[in-house]
């Protein structure tokens, strides 16, 4: 574990911003990831960058084209077979599975809600468990992949079902990359050999469990492997980062990664927001909507998202509403206004349908999109905030059925 950073009495060179991202990779890094080496002395290819996929293959005396090569069977192809790489002479596809795995999480248990959202539960090497979901937009023929960053959650925001399970771990690179990549073969979506490319998981968005940037290494490493062009070649317009709030990691985000940046707002007073995302303590809103004004990019054609979920007689009446579109003047920004999912011990009720439309209207007659999201996936625990692995449900039902 990497030691503690100097406090800024110790260490002047560091300013408060850099001095604070320094506690905040200190502080989740008990929580790493499993080594890239398997149990079997191999190494896992999946997840390495570019630059460390060279030093790979240069350990077992290939040259660097060999890199290149691997790079577009792994991550344009979707192959995990070393047999299957054609281009590769069979000697050296019998030299690489002797050294190297190309791997896919376990998918644990398999979902598919009656309105077509899929809900995968991943099993990782160690036994820990996560959650993805693929939202279908059937309107357009493609969809959003949701895909988690932790196992757990270290947020414990009141509202969601996911916050109620503490964390375990951050997920690695390759666990995080592989998500999408299991998702594919799921629905079938790599190259096929006449060109022919489906876009159904067109989109993806970092909204599953865990929040992104207390784990942002890994989380930055795999966004660029998704968006390399020579690989799954995402452009960085379709991928989404929904964070509660964490400012330093927000500025870092916004100038290392340039993706699009969605904030879970949930309150628009700190005292209700400190009860309901308790993150808020340590970044209230006024700091939270100042690093959004500094996000680089963010334009009208690149607009934050603010994420709004609504609870009944908390945080859904009409003043909220005016006093919300004060927050946001001046940012281009919509509004995702999100129905309550109700879970079993939650304290919550969702708005009403007529509440929902009067808080809408307030903010798009300001000026502001404001969407009530469809939930999706409700019958099979998918929806926004739902998510929880199965062996935590399981464990939990277990002590409800003792007592």
């Amino acid at each position: 574990m990497p030691a503690s950073p100097p406090s800024p009495a110790l260490d002047n060179t560091l300013d408060t911003t850099e001095w604070e991202r320094r506690q905040i990779m200190a502080k989740t890094a008990r929580f790493s990831p499993p080594s890239s080496i398997h149990p079997d002395g191999k190494k896992e290819l999946v997840g390495l960058s570019r630059e460390e996929m060279l030093e790979a293959v240069a350990a077992i005396g290939e040259q660097p084209f060999r890199a290149k090569q691997l790079w577009h069977w792994i991550y344009h192809q979707g192959v995990t077979d070393f047999s299957k790489m054609s281009s590769i002479a069979k000697p050296l596809q019998q030299k690489l599975a002797e050294h190297f795995h190309i791997s896919r999480p376990e998918i644990a248990v398999q979902s598919t809600s009656q309105d077509e959202t899929r809900k995968f539960l991943f099993r990782f090497r160690d036994g820990q468990e996560a959650e993805t979901v693929y939202i279908p937009d059937r309107r357009e023929d493609r969809g959003a992949v949701c895909i988690s960053s932790q196992v757990g959650c270290t947020l414990s925001c009141k509202f969601c079902h996911t916050g109620t399970q503490l964390l375990a771990r951050n997920l690695g690179t390759a666990e995080i990359v592989s998500q999408f990549m299991a998702a594919r073969d799921s629905y079938k979506e790599w190259p096929s050999p006449k060109g022919e490319t489906p876009r159904l998981l067109s989109t993806i968005v970092l909204m599953g469990m865990g929040e992104p940037l207390y784990n942002y290494e890994n989380v930055a490493k795999a966004m660029r492997i998704v968006m390399d062009g020579e690989g799954i070649a995402l452009s960085r317009r379709r991928i989404t980062l929904s964070t509660s709030g964490v400012v330093p990691m927000m500025d870092q985000c916004g100038s290392e990664l340039g993706i699009n940046l969605a904030v879970s707002l949930h309150a628009v007073r700190d005292d209700l927001r400190d009860e309901l995302v308790p993150l808020n303590r340590k970044y209230p809103i006024k700091e939270v909507i100042a690093a959004c004004k500094r996000y680089p990019a963010a334009n009208n054609s690149r607009r934050i998202t603010f994420e709004y979920i609504m609870l009944k007689g908390i945080n859904d009446s009409e003043a909220d509403a005016r006093k919300l579109v004060r927050l946001i003047a001046g940012l281009p920004a919509k509004v995702n206004l999100i129905p309550f999912n109700p879970w079993p011990g939650s304290d919550y009720e969702p708005s009403t349908r007529q509440q929902l439309d009067k808080f809408a209207a307030i903010i798009m007659n300001a000026g502001f999109a404001s969407p009530i999201r469809t939930p999706r996936g409700q019958d099979i625990l998918a929806a926004c905030g739902q998510l929880k692995t199965h062996s935590q449900r399981q464990r939990e039902k277990a002590l409800s059925l003792r007592h």
